[in-house]
């Protein structure tokens, strides 16, 4: 049985406040930073980027624009902020998981429980990253796709050295492995949890699996 170094890590990187300081409680710069971050996350996933307000984001913190304004200049700062920690966050799940295990098929299902772990994390920060409304936006655009491209590149590192394929050919197979996580996750988490989490992963897990054990050239044939 494998040890999952994932159940260690937090669900979300943004932790959530239950009650909104008054307003005029001081804090420290970080727990500020934090508080408003967690605001804004509640903001930005229930209302979609465009609808949400600054005004609405100091309100759910419980501060005054002005403070707001003193740690974030302007909306689409705060959100990048948000994007930079959940992305950080996807990435290192995935590098955990692939650091779990030597054992291939156990990385598998191992990479593919990353995914289904952070769609099922609190808030649905899972939203800023994979279902964004502002994927138009270089800045944007731009995390979203360091996201998939350090996730894709950690596992075709995997894939080349254990099956002595191509660089090219090893990274569209990890691009691949990482969409088909992706998307199965997020149909999951659409569906209500239909099926227990533990069952998808291992079933997403079992579909990868047999395809990537399958690939021809393996290391015992060079």
């Amino acid at each position: 049985m494998i040890h999952d170094t994932r159940s260690t890590r937090k669900e979300n990187p943004v932790t959530a406040t239950p009650d909104a300081k008054p307003r005029g409680t001081r804090l420290p710069r970080m727990a500020r930073r934090r508080q408003l971050l967690s605001a804004a996350q509640e903001v930005f996933v229930e209302n979609g980027y465009h609808a949400a307000a600054m005004d609405d984001i100091a309100e759910r913190a419980g501060v005054s624009k002005p403070v707001l304004y003193q740690h974030f200049p302007g909306k689409q700062e705060l959100y990048l902020a948000l994007l930079d920690l959940h992305v950080d966050d996807m990435i290192a799940r995935c590098r955990d998981a692939l650091a779990s295990t030597t054992d291939n098929k156990q990385r598998v299902q191992a990479a593919i429980g990353a995914f289904f772990d952070f769609v099922s994390g609190q808030g649905e920060a899972f939203r800023l990253v994979f279902e964004s409304d502002l994927r138009n936006v270089a800045p944007v655009r731009q995390r979203i796709e360091r996201n998939l491209r350090e996730s894709a590149e950690m596992i075709s590192h995997v894939i080349q050295e254990d099956t002595g394929c191509s660089s090219d050919e090893a990274r569209l197979l990890g691009v691949g492995l990482v969409g088909m996580a992706e998307v199965s996750a997020r149909y999951w988490i659409s569906s209500n949890g239909s099926i227990p989490k533990d069952a998808a992963t291992q079933l997403i897990a079992r579909l990868s699996w047999r395809g990537i054990s399958g690939f021809p050239r393996t290391t015992a044939e060079h």
